[in-house]
């Protein structure tokens, strides 16, 4: 039997604890979480206490002792963290978004697309060139609602016409969430990227299943908005609003290069937990994949205080009244079949479902966006990577 393969953790906030939980379901591969490493030293040592795990004071230290790097840090560090590990022959795993452009909100956008393409070329092009898995930790493409309707479109011989979907809520976990040059946008690719990646797999997948060649974006046209920092909104206080340089609101419309479409909404303005969503409208079905909320059950609660220790559902604001308390919103939203897939290809080498192509295309289709934006909504080309240089 081969050796456990050895996981480290770059990053001990939400998205590390949200992996913890999924490797911790993990079966049929061997794998232990073996390192973690933050800026913080009584962050990372507190995580380590809990997990078993080693702390060490930076990635390079952590690198001898592991054979998979998940970057879980905020958006800016995940290509220097992501090639630190690749060139060292470490398989990775990076948080979304993929990668991006930092060098504020205040810069030209043309500029930002082609700062954001060369990242996430430099990102492949090395985990090509090295031979390792790259894994692009896209919950969404993973949830169980988009994979049963990837076995109804791989199955029925489905060309899909339209989607439709979005994610919104009232404001980031993340401190860092707000400043361009930390998370490389706003709602558009913070929010929008989880939507938006789901629609160009499912066409990637479609196109494979047809024609043996995926389905990839070809245009945008796309605006954002700054709602809360309008000079008329009226703080109640229920809204995130410490932005400081991006959109709180977008709306981006994708072409695909066989001329249907896609809808994808992202917005921080949501009120009652989370709001994930995704329709595929097909020439042969329909389907809406609800990953948040999802009422598996509805629970009354007369005193918030009661549910004090209890877990609702994410960003919910209140736990009184009537809510649907999520059964396993890790499994459900798509947590665990992602790191499944992930340590699977790294055991055996095939590529994840979550790839380098669709992490660039992804990568090319929201700043492209950004583009669209700044010239008031124009349609504007997605520059897509060639295919051959990808795979």
């Amino acid at each position: 039997m081969s050796a456990a393969l050895r996981v480290g953790l770059v990053g001990s906030r939400f998205a590390a604890r949200l992996h913890l939980l999924a490797y911790r379901r993990v079966y049929g591969v061997e794998a232990r979480l073996a390192g973690v490493t933050s800026p913080t030293a009584e962050r990372r040592e507190a995580f380590a206490r809990e997990t078993g795990a080693t702390a060490y004071p930076g990635l390079a230290a952590m690198l001898p002792h592991v054979d998979v790097v998940d970057v879980c840090s905020p958006p800016a560090t995940h290509e220097p963290n992501a090639l630190e590990a690749i060139e060292a022959g470490k398989h990775v795993v990076i948080e979304k978004p993929f990668t991006g452009a930092f060098a504020g909100g205040g810069a030209g956008k043309e500029g930002l697309l082609k700062d954001a393409l060369a990242s996430a070329t430099r990102i492949v092009s090395a985990a090509r060139r090295r031979g390792v898995v790259l894994g692009y930790a896209e919950n969404w493409i993973y949830a169980p609602a988009v994979q049963k309707e990837r076995e109804i479109v791989e199955k029925t011989d489905a060309q899909i016409l339209w989607m439709m979907g979005g994610e919104s809520h009232s404001g980031s976990h993340s401190a860092t969430y707000g400043i361009w040059r930390h998370s490389g946008g706003g709602s558009l690719v913070g929010k929008g990227c989880h939507p938006l990646t789901a629609c160009l797999y499912l066409k990637q997948v479609e196109g494979r299943a047809r024609h043996g060649r995926p389905v990839r974006p070809a245009t945008v046209s796309c605006r954002v908005h700054e709602i809360t920092r309008l000079p008329a909104f009226r703080d109640r206080g229920f809204l995130r609003t410490d932005y400081d340089d991006v959109e709180d609101y977008s709306a981006l419309h994708v072409t695909f290069d066989d001329g249907t479409v896609a809808d994808v909404f992202a917005t921080e303005l949501v009120l009652g937990g989370v709001h994930n969503w995704l329709e595929v409208f097909a020439n042969n079905h329909r389907t809406t994949c609800r990953l948040n909320p999802v009422n598996l059950l509805d629970t009354y609660n007369p005193a918030a205080e009661q549910f004090r220790d209890v877990y609702v559902v994410e960003k919910t604001g209140t736990k009184e009244g009537w809510s649907h308390p999520a059964a396993d919103e890790e499994w459900q939203q798509g947590f665990y079949g992602e790191i499944q897939d992930f340590l699977e290809c790294c055991a055996t080498g095939r590529r994840p479902q979550s790839d380098g192509v669709v992490a660039h295309d992804t990568v090319a289709t929201l700043y492209a966006g950004y583009v669209s934006a700044e010239r008031g909504g124009q349609q504007t080309p997605v520059p897509v990577a060639p295919l051959d240089t990808l795979t």
